[in-house]
Formats: structure tokens, sequence, C-alpha cells
């Protein structure tokens, strides 16, 4: 169950540190940057753990584990991406895409009960992994794809 705690950490360590050296300009560089750690992250998780996301997916879905690998590489690529402020916002759509896409997989195997980090627990991961997913998503908006702030920095 610390996962959750470690992409928090990921996500806010650089945005605290950010706005500490650079004001509201910084923190906002930091959301970008926390973000993409998060995504490096994400990424080696799909290499490191490649048979636990394996058995997050159901049975039926063919080719799981080059599926599995090729997320991990698109996570990289979203990861790269969010760094530049030239791709910064395709990367923000890209990562907008993939929170969405993958959460269904995070409910099968939560509910399959996946021996696969706080999945294991079943059900119950989901009230900590749902919040997670809108946290994500939220941070993402406020962060990549919101254009209101510093349009140097989008």
């Amino acid at each position: 169950m610390t996962t959750p705690l470690v992409i928090l950490a990921i996500l806010t360590l650089p945005l605290l540190g950010g706005r500490v050296l650079a004001g509201p300009d910084g923190a906002r560089f930091g959301g970008h940057i926390g973000l993409a750690m998060a995504f490096v992250f994400f990424g080696v998780g799909h290499f490191v753990q490649t048979n636990g996301m394996i058995a997050m997916l159901p049975e039926a879905v063919p080719y799981r584990r080059e599926l599995v690998l090729a997320t991990g590489v698109l996570e990289f690529g979203i990861a790269l991406g969010l760094v530049f402020r030239a791709s910064r916002r395709a990367a923000g759509y890209a990562a907008t895409a993939v929170l969405i896409a993958f959460f269904p997989a995070n409910i099968h195997a939560a509910l399959a009960y996946a021996d696969m980090g706080g999945h294991a627990w079943g059900p119950v991961y989901l009230v900590i992994r749902a919040p997670l997913q809108i946290l994500l998503l939220l941070w993402t908006w406020q962060f990549v794809l919101r254009r209101e702030l510093s349009p140097a920095l989008n």
C-alpha cells in the first residue's frame, strides 16, 4: 500500500521545491516535473513488475506481456513529452487519455485480487486508488493543460 504514498511524494516534492526556489512559476514547473517523474515511475513498473502488471489484465486480453511492455514505453514517452514545452500539451492530453484508459485495469485487478501492489487487498483498494486517479487527472489539468497561468510555461 506504499505505492500511492510514493506517487504522492513524486508529485509533490518537485512542486514544493519549485515553489520554494522560484515562486508560483516554479511551482507550475515543479508540477510538470512531478507528473513526468510519476510517469517514469509508472513506466518502470511495467518493466520491473511485468508479471504483476500482466496479472492485472483479464485473461481474455491477447498479447498481455507485449501490451504491458508497450504501455511502459508509452508512459516513458509521456514523461519525456511533459518535460519539454513544445510537447507538454500533447503529452498532457496523452497522460489524460492513459489515466482514463488504464483505470479499468486497476478496477479489474482489485476485483480479481491480483497480486500486484494494493490490488491484492481487493475492492477496498479502490477506495484509495480511485481518488489517486482523480488526483492525477486534476494534476494534469492544473499543471499541464490549463493555460491561465504563465503562458510561457505552458
